[in-house]
C-alpha cells in the first residue's frame, strides 16, 4: 500500500492507494517544519489518521510539503513519517514539485502556489530548476492568504476598511486590536491565523470593490516581485494550484493578462493530479 500527500501549511491531503489500486482520501493538518518540530508531526498524525488505517502495512509513503526545501528541513518531517509508518520507504519533497507536478506532468513550465503561502518556479519537466525565494510570510508570501489577511488586520488596526467592513469585521470575529497583535505576535502559527482572513475577504459582500481591490492589489505584488523576475516569463503559461488562486481566479486572470501571460491551468489542489502523475511514473 501507498501514500501519497501534498501538505499545505494549514492542511495535509492524503490518499491511501492498496495493492488493488483502490484510492482512499482524507485529511489532516499542515505540517511546514518552519513551524512544527518531528515530535509535533508525529503526535498529530498518530491523533488524526483514520482509525483503521494499517500504519505497519505501508510500503511507501510519498509526501510533499510546504517548508521542505531543505536537507535538514526535509529531514524533521522524514523522522516523523517514519516513526509513524515505520515499515515503508518514505519519501519528502517540497510541495512546489508537486504543484508542478500536477500542473505541468512532464511537460515544461512555469508553475505557482497561491495558498497559505507563495511560491513560484520553472519545471523541465521533471524537477524544479529555477525558483525565487517567496521570502515566506514574515518577508514575503505576496499573493498568499496569509498575504492578503495581513492587508485586511493593517487596515483593521490602522482604521482604514470602509465602516460597513470593519463592523462586518467585528461581528465575525470579535477581536480588538489588542487580540490581534497578540495573536500575531505572541502565539504559535501566526501564518495559519492571517491566511484564515483570506476566506473574510472572500465571503464580504458588504463592499466588493474594497475585497476586490486588497485582491487584485496583493496579485499586483506578487508579480511585481516574483513573476516578473524570471528571464522570459511572458514566453510560459501561468499554472497555479491553491485555494487562493483558485478562489480569486477571475481577479488573478485579470492580472495575469495585464502582465502579458497567457492562462494556462488553475486548480484548488494537487492531490488527484498528483495520484496521477505516481501510478503513471512509479520510480518518480
Amino acid at each position: 500500500m501507498k501514500l501519497i500527500a501534498d501538505g499545505g501549511s494549514t492542511k495535509t491531503n492524503w490518499c491511501l492507494v492498496n495493492d488493488e489500486g483502490k484510492k482512499v482520501y482524507f485529511n489532516t493538518e499542515g505540517y511546514n517544519p518552519y513551524f512544527v518540530s518531528t515530535e509535533y508531526i508525529v503526535k498529530s498524525l498518530n491523533d488524526n489518521l483514520p482509525a483503521d488505517l494499517e500504519k505497519d502495512k505501508l510500503t511507501e509513503v510519498n509526501y510533499y510539503g510546504a517548508g521542505c526545501s531543505t536537507d535538514e528541513k526535509r529531514d524533521i518531517v522524514k523522522q516523523a513519517m517514519s516513526q509513524v509508518f515505520p515499515n515503508a520507504i518514505v519519501n519528502i519533497g517540497h510541495d512546489l514539485l508537486a504543484a508542478a507536478r500536477a500542473l505541468l506532468g512532464r511537460t515544461e513550465g512555469f508553475a505557482a502556489i497561491l495558498g497559505t503561502g507563495t511560491n513560484t518556479c520553472i519545471y523541465d519537466g521533471k524537477d524544479v530548476v529555477h525558483n525565487i525565494d517567496s521570502g515566506a510570510y514574515i518577508l514575503g508570501d505576496e499573493g498568499s492568504g496569509c498575504y492578503i489577511g495581513k492587508k485586511l488586520l493593517v487596515d483593521y488596526l490602522r482604521g482604514y476598511m470602509p465602516e460597513a467592513v470593519r463592523k462586518n469585521f467585528w461581528e465575525t470575529y470579535h477581536l480588538t486590536p489588542d487580540d490581534v497583535n497578540d495573536r500575531v505576535y505572541s502565539q504559535p502559527l501566526a501564518n495559519r491565523f492571517c491566511a484564515g482572513f483570506s476566506k473574510f475577504v472572500y465571503d464580504n459582500n458588504v463592499h466588493l470593490e474594497y475585497s476586490r481591490n486588497l485582491v487584485k492589489t496583493s496579485f499586483e505584488d506578487f508579480f511585481r516581485n516574483l513573476v516578473t523576475h524570471y528571464p522570459n516569463y511572458k514566453n510560459y503559461t501561468f499554472n497555479c494550484i491553491g485555494s487562493v488562486g483558485y478562489n480569486f481566479r477571475n481577479v488573478l486572470e485579470e492580472v495575469v493578462l495585464e502582465h502579458g501571460m497567457k492562462m494556462g491551468n488553475i486548480i484548488r489542489s494537487p492531490i488527484d493530479n498528483l495520484v496521477k502523475f505516481h501510478l503513471e511514473n512509479p520510480a518518480s
